[in-house]
């Protein structure tokens, strides 16, 4: 299956009076690379888990997670420790009591309420209830990427099928050259004889014998056949159900070296067209390879 490396998924669940945000962002890199993670002070004892949960199930990519949570005003309001606020009012109501001095219950609220433990967090354990609804924000986030990146990867799959399938049809276009191609060599290479011959004498058999190693050597059928050879096998592997960025990489060197080679070995104008013509739909096959998984 094609996938691409560039992804985003986001998922909100909510327990009780807490929303968990997750959002998760990628891009390609030849290996996992968490380059970004955020996650609250509150939840930093679950980071490895989640950490784990991403290189497993995300593979490759430069990977950017942030993680937040959302309360309401009530659930986020600080309580006033009841045991602590009643011990400081029968302290110094006692006290004032002793020295005689007159106590008014307002400006002494005020005064107790800045005191130190009077406030105390109502959050001050994590519930097994808020681990379950954060790992289930980062497994639907980690899905979402998922799906993306399928979605963008069929679109990728199609379009790298078309360039290969034009690679295909080029090559099927260079059958027409080839006899006018060796016609236009061994033109050539009489002609340079011609020149030469008052100075030279050429025995005649070995010249059709050096023509025919030179002809032989400027054979183009292997390339042809295996270009195609390469052309199908990209076929069937992108429609592999395993990873196969990195297996196409490799079959479309092979192509590039037989394109070179071609090339190389073409020395007829319409051929050398062709072949510049592949070489510019295989490097925009390249460059999608880079973002597939």
């Amino acid at each position: 299956m094609v996938k691409s490396m560039t992804g985003f998924g986001k998922a909100e669940v909510v327990a009780g009076t807490k929303k968990v945000t997750c959002e998760i962002r990628s891009l390609n890199s030849k290996q996992l690379d968490i380059s970004q993670f955020r996650i609250p002070i509150v939840y930093k004892e679950k980071e490895h888990e989640i950490r784990s949960m991403i290189s497993s199930q995300l593979e490759r990519g430069k990977v950017d997670v942030y993680i937040s949570f959302d309360e309401s005003e009530e659930a986020s309001a600080p309580t006033i420790n009841r045991s602590v606020f009643k011990s400081y009012y029968q302290q110094i109501t006692e006290i004032s009591a002793e020295l005689n001095i007159p106590v008014e219950n307002e400006p002494l609220i005020q005064s107790i309420l800045r005191l130190p433990e009077v406030f105390k967090s109502q959050q001050e354990e994590i519930a097994q209830e808020e681990w379950d609804v954060l790992m289930q924000s980062v497994t639907q986030a980690i899905a979402n990427v998922n799906k993306f990146r399928e979605q963008e990867g069929e679109i990728t799959k199609n379009d790298l099928l078309g360039k290969v399938s034009k690679i295909e049809s080029l090559l099927g276009g260079v059958p027409q050259w080839e006899a006018e191609r060796i016609s236009t060599v061994k033109e050539r290479l009489l002609d340079g004889l011609n020149k030469i011959k008052q100075d030279v004498n050429a025995d005649k058999n070995r010249f059709e014998q050096e023509i025919i190693y030179y002809l032989e050597r400027m054979d183009i059928n292997e390339e042809k056949v295996r270009l195609a050879n390469h052309c199908k096998y990209f076929h069937d592997t992108i429609n592999s159900s395993e990873s196969v960025g990195r297996k196409l990489g490799f079959i479309a060197q092979e192509m590039g070296r037989e394109i070179n080679t071609l090339g190389s070995k073409a020395n007829h104008v319409q051929i050398q067209k062709l072949v510049v013509q592949m070489k510019d739909e295989l490097e925009k096959i390249k460059e999608q390879l880079l973002n597939i998984l």
